[in-house]
């Protein structure tokens, strides 16, 4: 059973919609202006307080942003940006970052156009999965700009600096192919296995411990741009703090008794 999300906040919500699923501990927020998903301006704002609350959410283990239609997004409404204060755009990334700062992972179901903002808070998301048809870019290039929302720093730490420029300095279109092939996406599976693959990672995150989610997303984001003994050293503060958790007393004791764990969360 699906509930939709009724927080004040969301009531007057446009270009997208949330839904949860208990059952499958699950949140979903979905792109909902076909046929190319054009993200407006205040929309940007309205998606972060969604992936804020679902983050809150206890019925929720895992986030999926994903879209209706046959494009994930084909980018932001153009217009937009040239009415908006110089302030305001300056702080866009702020709200597109918005599902890295989650603790839960958030996965993106990206399908057809993924451009521009479309692609970027698809860079900002845990995981990605593309299919055959998916196309992305960051097409500022043709319109004199550069990529505002996170996208070309993201990028780069994906696939290098050479990469990044023939991506973002050429407006070029990367395949769900090879999206796969250069590390951006996790899976690149044919449209109609689209659905199915993210149930299938959304399973598979929500087997494992809560806590020991939380902690390995908080580590590597805090590791990002950490030197490597800078990195061992958090890393081993965080597998310390777990060592007291009943989740790995109880995933040690599962694994001895042959049995699936019963994670709790704490």
């Amino acid at each position: 059973m699906t509930d939709t999300s009724t927080d004040p906040r969301l009531s007057d919500i446009d270009g997208f919609r949330v839904e949860i699923d208990p059952d499958r501990q699950r949140g979903d927020i979905i792109l909902s202006r076909p046929p190319m998903n054009v993200i407006w301006m205040g929309q940007r704002d309205q998606l972060r307080v969604a992936f804020e609350e679902l983050d809150t959410d206890d019925r929720v283990r895992v986030i999926v942003l994903r879209a209706e239609g046959g494009n994930f997004s084909s980018g932001g409404y153009i217009k937009g940006f040239l009415d908006a204060s110089p302030e305001h755009v300056s702080h866009l990334a702020d709200n597109i970052a918005a599902p890295w700062r989650c603790a839960k992972p958030v996965i993106a179901a990206n399908q057809g156009y993924t451009f521009g903002v479309g692609f970027e808070i698809s860079l900002a998301c845990d995981f990605r999965i593309a299919t055959h048809g998916t196309r992305y870019a960051l097409p500022e290039q043709k319109l004199g700009q550069i990529p505002g929302s996170g996208g070309s720093a993201r990028l780069m730490g994906l696939i290098g600096l050479a990469r990044t420029k023939d991506v973002v300095m050429r407006s070029r279109r990367i395949s769900g192919e090879q999206a796969r092939d250069w590390g951006i996406v996790v899976d690149c599976v044919a449209v109609d296995q689209l659905v199915a693959a993210t149930d299938a990672l959304v399973a598979e995150l929500v087997a494992f411990s809560p806590l020991a989610q939380r902690t390995a997303k908080k580590l590597l984001n805090d590791s990002e741009n950490a030197t490597v003994a800078t990195g061992i050293e958090l890393e081993g503060h965080c597998y310390s703090r777990l060592r007291q958790s009943e989740d790995f007393a109880e995933g040690v004791l599962a694994f001895h008794e042959k049995r699936s764990p019963a994670f709790r969360g704490c």
